[in-house]
């Protein structure tokens, strides 16, 4: 298992432990509301070791079962081993945006978040039958046999069967409200200006500097002006293209209109692909089949910021 350390650097390795050492757990994302949920729980007795939300989650289960997931706000995916029932608890965030791939056997359950770990154990192979399209967060099939992409199951040991879980895109989607927001509007544009502001608030929880991609599009501008407003001053990463096509593609100008506006710093990051030698660690690092080219210039900018791309 490998962490993409954002939050508790140091004290949050895993798998983590409950108390007892009965339950432990491997996750995989974050949740951006675990710090209230982290205080309830000390407020009702538990007791944290780490300032991380993996634990949070833990301890979650510990209270509510499988009902752990349904406070949660953030991507994950993660698993729960409970040895005093031998069950194992597998989830993953109602939107997919975290994968879990689950392969169930007479020999018993293998699962993670990526599809070449289980290739790589050689407990699957390619699927033929052509019937698996594009990447889709709606999709439970995969391009390798005998996995599906699940939201919420478990597995007992004893019975060596998978209990009904809900299957990916089939999670019902739970309004969560937001911290800090005020009362509903009937303002819609107010009313996203609130989301908004608070879904940016929520992912600026970090131990680690947090930048912003700004291609002068409306999503990115948006995203860096909220997180200007909340008193953050940006870090903006944009990209600037090269060859055919390049000028049209060009929004670099749009980039440093909004950066200058809002008094982020920009950073312009020359995008010079030479598709022979990254096309095959892209589709390694996706997959699953992607159909957004994007992936290109999204790779090569992560690479010039620092980000290791082995944890997109």
């Amino acid at each position: 298992m490998r962490r993409l350390s954002i939050i508790d650097l140091s004290g949050s390795r895993q798998p983590i432990f409950n108390e007892d050492g009965s339950k432990a757990i491997v996750f995989n994302g974050e949740i951006y509301n675990y710090q209230e949920l982290r205080a309830d729980l000390i407020a009702h007795g538990h007791t944290l070791r780490t300032s991380g939300d993996t634990e949070t989650v833990l301890h979650l289960y510990e209270d509510r079962g499988a009902q752990c997931v349904t406070p949660l706000r953030g991507m994950f995916a993660f698993a729960i081993w409970d040895a005093s029932s031998e069950t194992l608890l597998l989830a993953r965030d109602r939107f997919g945006i975290k994968p879990l791939y689950v392969i169930t056997a007479p020999w018993g359950i293998a699962f993670a978040s990526e599809l070449k770990a289980l290739h790589a154990a050689g407990l699957t192979s390619a699927n033929s039958t052509g019937k698996h399209s594009t990447r889709s967060s709606n999709s439970d099939t995969s391009p390798l046999l005998g996995l599906r992409s699940w939201t919420c199951t478990s597995w007992n040991r004893t019975h060596a069967r998978v209990a009904p879980g809900r299957r990916r895109g089939h999670a019902p989607v739970l309004a969560v409200p937001i911290a800090g927001a005020s009362s509903p509007t009937p303002d819609p544009e107010e009313r996203v200006r609130e989301w908004l502001d608070g879904s940016v608030a929520a992912h600026l929880v970090s131990d680690v500097p947090v930048a912003t991609f700004l291609s002068g599009g409306l999503d990115s501008s948006a995203v860096t002006a909220s997180m200007a407003l909340a008193g953050n001053t940006p870090h903006a990463f944009t990209a600037r293209y090269s060859g055919s096509g390049a000028t049209a593609a060009d929004e670099t100008g749009l980039a440093r209109t909004l950066a200058n506006r809002y008094g982020a710093e920009l950073t312009v990051v020359d995008i010079r692909p030479e598709l022979l030698n990254i096309f095959e660690p892209i589709v390694r690092a996706l997959d699953e089949p992607h159909a957004d080219d994007s992936a290109v210039p999204t790779w090569l900018l992560s690479q010039a910021v620092g980000v290791d791309t082995r944890l997109l």
